[in-house]
């Protein structure tokens, strides 16, 4: 198998990659428990944050301290970076690469990671860009169903929320096409119902969905059922949109009540108010079990390119 360099869609990765990163993430849940490694000793990876984050960062910088090496890093890049000057994508890269071996970018743009991977000269790992792909948050997805539910064949998983600006949930699709019999169903409001280009590719790979607007139906089916924030953000001044959508579908004790005992609930994470803070104490409730397992998938990504 050649060497994983960049990062950038979901759509690079292939069945026989997926296990290897999943197999090498399981070493380094083990590489924590015993206090960390130095295979990426004098390795300097570089943050590079245009848009807010907290999990995706932390565990990225986590992940590279954990294997030895050290971190250089900048968020709310677009304020405090010569991007603020008028600095281009472009030339911000080339600067930073020479400074690292390894780039964490995350930006507002779709797209923005293959920019930089054009000039970079070392690996671009995309960790959200724009309403486009976050693939290393799909990665922990669905390492993550696979560890809850036991398998990723033959699964019915419910997206819900934001759908059309959802770059998580676009980037697990591209990742869950990859397997057999497995049926989507999309849970959204009107205005943020799943964009064409996703639901033309997973007719074109003969991936079944449906979409629907009944969420405690849905829950009775589902293996996993996966909540999304309704993107204040991405919605600019349209804020009549957004009070619209916001609130339609929200996780609480009577959609825990539809779902079958060995059925989860997911969230990329941060949650506003789409989940009720009482479905946490449900075994089922398995978001902040995922947002640990992120952690070791991006120490594999992060040994299997440098290392």
């Amino acid at each position: 198998m050649d060497r994983l360099y960049h990062v950038l869609e979901a759509q690079q990765f292939d069945l026989d990659l997926i296990e290897a990163i999943f197999s090498t993430a399981q070493e380094m849940e083990q590489v924590v428990q015993h206090y960390g490694s130095n295979i990426l000793n004098r390795r300097v990876m570089a943050t590079l944050f245009y848009e807010p984050s907290t999990r995706t960062r932390l565990s990225f910088e986590s992940a590279m301290t954990r294997l030895g090496g050290a971190v250089i890093t900048t968020e709310s890049a677009q304020e405090f970076s010569s991007a603020a000057k008028g600095e281009t994508l472009e030339d911000t890269i080339r600067v930073v690469a020479g400074y690292s071996d390894v780039i964490v970018l995350r930006h507002y743009e779709s797209g923005a990671s293959n920019r930089a991977a054009a000039v970079a000269g070392i690996p671009v790992i995309n960790a959200g860009d724009g309403a486009g792909q976050h693939p290393t948050q799909a990665l922990l997805d669905l390492f993550t169903i696979q560890r809850e539910i036991g398998r990723l064949k033959k699964i019915n998983i419910a997206l819900v929320g934001d759908l059309a600006n959802g770059r998580t949930v676009r980037s697990l699709c591209y990742l869950l096409a990859k397997y057999e019999d497995v049926k989507m169903y999309f849970v959204a409001p009107e205005t943020v119902r799943m964009k064409d280009d996703i639901k033309e590719y997973l007719q074109r790979h003969q991936v079944s969905f449906e979409e629907v607007d009944d969420l405690h139906e849905v829950a009775r089916q589902a293996d996993v059922v996966y909540q999304t924030r309704i993107q204040k953000e991405r919605f600019g001044d349209r804020t009549g949109e957004y009070e619209q959508a916001r609130g339609k579908y929200i996780v609480d004790r009577s959609v825990m009540d539809c779902m079958q005992e060995h059925a989860v609930v997911m969230h990329p994470l941060p949650r506003v108010d789409e989940i009720d803070p009482e479905v946490d104490a449900d075994p089922r409730a398995a978001y902040f079990r995922q947002a640990h397992n992120g952690l070791y998938v991006r120490m594999a990504l992060l040994r299997m390119i440098l290392a």
